[in-house]
């Protein structure tokens, strides 16, 4: 008899609410998309954030031997304005609260853990979900596990060089989906997204400003220069905020450059995201209850997995107890809604949490 993975167990008994419903009704139906043009989302959440008030300089990425840094740069750039993100989206879900979408990113992380995923492919399937939901009307709590690892599938492709096969993804739902589930649902979801796969996501920028912060006169870009231990500390930070929708508020270029500013000076953060501190210093401020939340914590370590180089272990994604972090990071939101815009020393130590049970209920 085949022993269950322990993965689906604890996600089974966690999140039930995503499985499908007791009658045996299939939650995978999708509202079509219509063949029209759909209509860009309202942008006026982010006129803090346009292209000619959030970058004020030339590109801070030195010269490249193989294109233009000012081509690469404006190009980076041109897709924050290209791929919108909003959480009002919600408003067009009444059946959703934010804690569902908490709870399957959480899980998201803990499969791409699970089958050693990088950063860049689970980062890639929270914006696909949170695109595509944008897309859709009164989706259902039961359809959101199919529309997760979905995303997860498609992102897998994109960025992996061996991304898991189809069954290993339906296999870790424990049956709420099956492999034709999966492949229907990446269809609607193309189509949706129009096929714009290729955003620039929170870990593309922060990877970025780490390595224009740590690049040498004469060192290969392409060559991480950065510390990874320092780099593992900003993506739990990251990690952890994006857990939260009001991360949707900000451009992806801005929460990574906020992360960035709580383990250093805002000079350098500037210097590598050309950046002003009064488009990053509202971010900044909302990030740091989160960030006060892992200071208690002891520092993250860099893990090792099997088939994994040693240069790309901090490339992969982990998964800590974040839904109970959350919890901590929105209670002193709640205790501290003035929080300050201090940034902490560069050596601040993180950890991750005890191992504690996950909450069932919403």
């Amino acid at each position: 008899k085949q022993k269950k993975c322990p993965l689906m167990v604890t996600i089974k008994q966690q999140i039930l609410f995503l499985c499908w419903s007791e009658d045996g009704a299939s939650p995978c139906i999708l509202i079509e998309t219509p063949h029209k043009e759909l209509e860009p989302a309202d942008s006026s959440s982010f006129k803090k954030y346009s292209f000619k008030n959030l970058f004020i300089k030339a590109s801070p990425i030195p010269r490249l031997s193989w294109a233009s840094s000012d081509d690469v740069w404006i190009k980076m750039l041109n897709k924050e304005l290209k791929y919108v993100h909003d959480k009002s989206y919600l408003q067009q879900h009444p059946k959703l609260q934010p804690k569902m979408r908490a709870i399957l990113l959480d899980w998201l992380l803990e499969v791409s853990e699970v089958y050693s995923l990088h950063r860049q492919t689970a980062y890639l399937a929270q914006d696909y979900f949170d695109r595509f939901m944008l897309t859709q009307e009164n989706v259902n709590k039961d359809y959101l596990q199919l529309i997760g690892i979905t995303a997860l599938f498609i992102a897998s492709k994109i960025e992996e060089i061996y991304p898991p096969k189809i069954f290993e993804f339906a296999y870790v739902t424990d049956g709420a989906c099956d492999m034709w589930d999966i492949q229907r649902t990446e269809l609607h979801i193309l189509k949706a997204l129009d096929w714009n796969l290729c955003p620039e996501t929170p870990i593309s920028w922060l990877k970025l400003y780490s390595q224009v912060e740590a690049q040498k006169d004469d060192e290969n870009f392409l060559e991480p220069q950065f510390s990874q231990e320092t780099y593992i500390q900003i993506t739990q930070l990251l990690d952890l905020c994006m857990m939260d929708i009001s991360s949707l508020d900000y451009s992806y270029s801005v929460l990574a450059a906020a992360a960035f500013c709580h383990f250093s000076t805002f000079d350098v953060v500037h210097k590598v995201s050309g950046l002003t501190w009064e488009s990053v210093s509202p971010c900044v401020r909302w990030m740091s209850p989160f960030m006060d939340t892992l200071r208690s914590e002891a520092k993250p370590q860099i893990k090792n997995f099997p088939k994994v180089k040693a240069d790309d272990r901090h490339n992969i994604q982990t998964h800590v107890a974040y839904l109970d972090l959350l919890s901590k990071a929105q209670e002193r939101q709640i205790d501290s809604p003035d929080c300050q815009l201090s940034p902490v020393a560069a050596g601040m130590i993180l950890t991750p949490p005890s191992s504690t049970e996950k909450p069932v209920n919403l």
